[in-house]
């Protein structure tokens, strides 16, 4: 009798974690990173392999931190968005290229849009492992002391920039003046 309890009970087990399983967003992937600094980095920009982009810049005021690549599918469905919100300058955004060609990101932001004030170049996704990223698109919100304050998983949508990101940002500007 027992040695027929053992296998119902391990495929109850089994059935249980599949049920919670499919009640599960995978684009609300806690960051263990929210409220720690943003890692150190120091990456050549994309654009121009000549300069360096580091945490440094990044400090002094709150910045989004966009992880895309030009491979990127879901990357296509922000761009319109980011660019509009760059070309807006409400908040500065910059772009963590991610395991890329040089010459097809550039390519593909000349197609879709660039909204960054600066690009760094992660060829070989060092730099976004340090993040925390688990897959492209994903954007950070830093503070001005280089916090990261919030992760957004997949594609900035018109409703996570209305409802969560661009009202986190004017809070912590608030913060910062205050």
């Amino acid at each position: 009798m027992i040695r027929y309890l053992i296998p119902f009970g391990m495929f109850a087990a089994l059935v249980a974690l599949l049920i919670v399983g499919l009640h599960h967003d995978p684009r609300r992937v806690p960051s263990p990173l929210i409220g720690k600094p943003a890692p150190q980095f120091s990456l050549s920009e994309l654009k121009d392999p000549t300069h360096v982009l580091s945490r440094r810049d990044l400090l002094g005021k709150v910045t989004l931190v966009n992880v895309w690549a030009s491979w990127c599918v879901s990357c296509r469905e922000e761009a319109p968005l980011l660019t509009m919100l760059g070309k807006s300058g409400v908040v500065p955004i910059y772009g963590l290229n991610y395991k890329d060609n040089r010459a097809r990101a550039i390519r593909w932001l000349k197609d879709f849009g660039d909204p960054y004030v600066a690009d760094a170049f992660d060829k070989d996704g060092r730099t976004a492992i340090n993040w925390g990223v688990y897959g492209v698109p994903e954007t950070f919100v830093v503070d001005a002391n280089g916090i990261i304050r919030y992760k957004q998983v997949g594609p900035v949508t018109e409703s996570a920039l209305q409802d969560k990101i661009l009202p986190l940002v004017r809070k912590l500007r608030e913060e910062d003046r205050g």
